[in-house]
């Protein structure tokens, strides 16, 4: 994987690219979503060139703000996604990636990374 983000021209479709809009980093966010329950599995970051290889390889790519590098979801964990979709939101600011999850999406390892920290539920609306 690049080490780095290139400031070169991505390779992602001048039509596509030209409608996004990006973060001041230059990052856009990615839901991730199991394309046949609808469940939320994670978010994460992506740049023209994480989408581009996103739409060419059929895996989702991100861009690691931590680490400073893509990668792509399962070469180290083994729990891959494969893309099943591709759309932007209304507003051309979030990228929405319907997949097939296969093992857990997280890192810590759950199945998705929006289970363990519930701050509201339908029985306390309005308490």
């Amino acid at each position: 994987m690049t080490s780095s983000r290139s400031t070169a021209a991505s390779s992602l479709d001048p039509a596509v690219a030209a409608r996004l809009k990006r973060g001041a980093d230059g990052l856009v966010p990615a839901i991730a979503q199991q394309y046949d329950t609808g469940e939320v599995l994670m978010m994460g970051w992506m740049d023209d060139e994480a989408l581009h290889r996103t739409l060419t390889t059929g895996r989702c790519t991100y861009w690691s703000r931590s680490r400073q590098e893509y990668w792509v979801k399962g070469d180290t964990s083994g729990h891959f996604q494969y893309v099943k979709s591709v759309a932007l939101d209304c507003d051309a600011d979030t990228v929405l990636v319907k997949v097939d999850q296969v093992g857990a999406a997280c890192h810590t390892g759950a199945r998705t990374c929006f289970d363990a920290d519930v701050l509201a539920t339908e029985d306390h609306r309005g308490q």
